[in-house]
Order: C-alpha cells, then sequence, then structure tokens
C-alpha cells in the first residue's frame, strides 16, 4: 500500500511539473510583449499574433492528438510533448525576426496541444475515480503557479537575460518534467482504441461526441467556463487602472495574490469533492463566482479592496477546476477519454478567445458593469447544465472513506 502511495505522489509530482512549466507559456509572453518588439524590430500592431500563434496551434493539436492517445497509449503523448516542448522552448535562443519567432511559438503550441489532453486524461487511466479530485486538485496547483509565476518571472527573466531568458528556464524545467514521465509514469492498463486510425475515424468520434447529450453538454460547459471567465478577466486591469489610478506592479501582486489562494484552495476542493461528489462543488462554486464577478463594479470602492475580492475570484474559480476534471474523466470510457478530453479543452481555448474578442466591444461600448454581468451570465449557465444534464457516477462511500483515511494516515506520519 505504501509503495503504491509512492508511486501514485511520483505520477502526482511528473504531471505537476509537467502543467507548471507548459501552463507558464499562457502567460509569459504578455509583460515582455513590447520588450520583445523592440528588440526584434516587431511593430505593435502585429505583436499580439505571437499570442495568437500558439493558442491556435495549442487547440489545433489537440484536438489532432486526442484520438492518437486513444490508440497509442497516453504514457508515449506525454513523452512527446515534453520532449518537444523543451526543444520548442529552447528554440527560442536561436530567434532572430519576427518569422523565426513566430514560428518557435507555434511550435510550442504544437507540443501544449499534445500535452493539453493527454495529462488530464492521464489522471483518468490511473486513479481510480473516487480519488480522482484529491489528484486532479494537487496537479492543478501547477497550472496556478505556472500562471502566478508566469507574469513576475517573464518580467525579471527577459530583463536580466533578455527576451530569451524566460523560456530557457522552462526548458529546463520542460526537460526535468520528460525525465520524471520516463523513470516514474508508467502506461496504465486501460482500454484502448481499436482499429485503424483514420481521419474519418476521428471526424466521426468527434461528431458523436457532439451529438450526445452528456457529452455535448459536458463540451458546453467547458466552453461557458473559459467563455465567462474571460468575458471579465481580460479587462479588469483596464478597469482597475482607469478607477483606482494603480500601475501594472500592482495589478501584477493582486494576480499573485489570487493566484496563492488558488493553490490553496484546488487540493481540498479536489479531496472534498470525492467525499461528497462532482457537482455539488461545482455548483456552488459557480454560484459564488457569479456573485464575485456581479458584485466586483458595486463594492469596490478603493484599490485594496480588489484583493479581497480576487482571493475569492480565485478560489472560486479554483475549486471548480478539479471536480470538472474527475467528473467528466468517468463520461466516456478509457479508449475515447483522450479524445474527449482533447475535444473540450480545445472548446475551451475557443471560449477564452471568443470571450475576449466580445469583451472589448462590450467594455467600450457598455462598460465594465457590463463585462461583469455578462460573465456571471455565463457561468450560471454553466451551473445550470452541469446540474441538469451532466451524470455523476455513483461513489463507494466506503471506499471513499478507506481512502481518505489512509491518505491521511501516510501524510500524519510523513
Amino acid at each position: 500500500m505504501t509503495t503504491q502511495r509512492t508511486n501514485d505522489r511520483m505520477v502526482i509530482a511528473a504531471l505537476w511539473l509537467l502543467m507548471f512549466s507548459a501552463s507558464s507559456q499562457l502567460m509569459i509572453l504578455a509583460p515582455i510583449l513590447p520588450q520583445v518588439g523592440k528588440q526584434l524590430s516587431i511593430p505593435e500592431s502585429i505583436q499580439g499574433t505571437l499570442i495568437t500563434a500558439y493558442a491556435l496551434m495549442l487547440g489545433v493539436f489537440a484536438v489532432v492528438m486526442g484520438p492518437i492517445s486513444d490508440k497509442i497509449g497516453r504514457r508515449r503523448i506525454l513523452l512527446w510533448g515534453t520532449g518537444s516542448m523543451a526543444v520548442a522552448l529552447g528554440l527560442h535562443n536561436l530567434v532572430f525576426d519576427y518569422s523565426s519567432f513566430l514560428i518557435v511559438r507555434a511550435l510550442a503550441g504544437a507540443a501544449g496541444g499534445v500535452l493539453s489532453g493527454a495529462s488530464v486524461a492521464y489522471v483518468g487511466d490511473y486513479f481510480a475515480y473516487e480519488r480522482r479530485g484529491w489528484a486532479n486538485g494537487w496537479i492543478a496547483t501547477g497550472i496556478a503557479a505556472g500562471q502566478i509565476l508566469g507574469v513576475p518571472l517573464g518580467t525579471i527573466l527577459s530583463e536580466w537575460f533578455g527576451v530569451n531568458g524566460p523560456f530557457s528556464l522552462f526548458a529546463l524545467t520542460m526537460c526535468a518534467a520528460f525525465c520524471l514521465v520516463l523513470w516514474f509514469v508508467p502506461q496504465p492498463a486501460v482500454a484502448r482504441l481499436n482499429g485503424r486510425l483514420t481521419l474519418r475515424m476521428a471526424v466521426r468520434k468527434y461528431g458523436y461526441l457532439l451529438s450526445h447529450g452528456s457529452t455535448a453538454s459536458t463540451a458546453g460547459v467547458y466552453f461557458l467556463m473559459f467563455m465567462g471567465f474571460s468575458l471579465y478577466v481580460v479587462y479588469l486591469p483596464t478597469w482597475l487602472e482607469t478607477t483606482f489610478g494603480v500601475n501594472g506592479h500592482q495589478i501584477a501582486s493582486l494576480f499573485f495574490v489570487g493566484g496563492l489562494a488558488s493553490v490553496l484552495t484546488g487540493p481540498n476542493a479536489g479531496r472534498l469533492s470525492d467525499r461528497i461528489g462532482r457537482r455539488q462543488i461545482i455548483v456552488a462554486s459557480c454560484i459564488g463566482l457569479a456573485a464575485v464577478m456581479a458584485l466586483t463594479g458595486v463594492v469596490l470602492a478603493e484599490f485594496w479592496m480588489s484583493y479581497i475580492l480576487f482571493i475569492f475570484l480565485m478560489m472560486f474559480v479554483s475549486a471548480r477546476i478539479s471536480p470538472m476534471q474527475a467528473l467528466i474523466s468517468e463520461i466516456v470510457p478509457g479508449k475515447d477519454r483522450g479524445a474527449f478530453m482533447s475535444l473540450t479543452i480545445a472548446l475551451g481555448q475557443v471560449g477564452m478567445g471568443l470571450g475576449g474578442a466580445l469583451a472589448g466591444p462590450i467594455y467600450s461600448n457598455l462598460g465594465f458593469f457590463s463585462n461583469t454581468i455578462f460573465g456571471s451570465l455565463s457561468v450560471v449557465l454553466m451551473a445550470a447544465l452541469v446540474w441538469w444534464l451532466i451524470p455523476e457516477p455513483k461513489l463507494s462511500r466506503q471506499r471513499v472513506k478507506v481512502v481518505e483515511t489512509a491518505d491521511l494516515r501516510e501524510e500524519a506520519a510523513a
């Protein structure tokens, strides 16, 4: 039993470092775009395409690699993804103009797409359902840590070592993740996709997933989850700067504090969902998140109050992630899990992009209060879909109690 727990923790450590290194790439470029433009003579009008290239390739490759991981196994995909991401990040040291930078960002996005669905699906393959909330909760702290450190590390390392510095650091951490996957992450004994893998077969599978009730609802939930948050958060810094006259460092500190709250909340929410069920936690966190969003423009009288608000905001955001991932991992069988996870992640990226695109006109024409309302409505709609349309597998309460007791005893002994 102890040996198995040790193996489980090594798997979580490998996936945590993987997610930490990969998720940082979503945030790391934003604060250094002006410096990148200056160093490589890139016009301001097209600097944003460097971020677009990463997100676009991530979404495309997530969809492509889902059925492949169902066919050949998740471990091999994780090795491909970590290895290719490490190489892509290392290639940032060779960039010399806009085109070369765009290419390496696209390559990094492709590697991120390879990893995104497989890493979440692996948790569903390896861990029993009654422990997936706990496992996803810990792994999700890697995502939060990567996003927390992405902004300050991107800024500091670019000032010390140039625009290539941040990418070189995360190339090293991704190399370490590759080694951990190679040494400690086994291929679970789950059913694999039968038959020859073809484009037609993949398209038919995605078509089935989007037409079937529970899976289509789950895809919609992921779309709304990311779109609602994007509608709200994209112009939150701009509104705070305009309203309270704060600077970029104060905004960065706000996200840092919120990220710490997210790190502390994730594992506890995941463990609680193992015990009482996923949907209750997801719906409750959505209601809390919608309330915080809607009240932002009403209750914030001074900037210091935004720290309190953002702590609650990120707590509710984190509280719904690990239960949601655990819940959807059981909706489809193992042979379809990679495709399904990749599909939901890709649609989440689409939702985030659409939310960001809509957030600008809403903010400009109607004001930030409208962003908060539209964002909160999306979150409420997500909660309704989860509660009414997504089934939750029945947990063995006795099994959950035994597993939870064993975990607590081992943690106390350690």
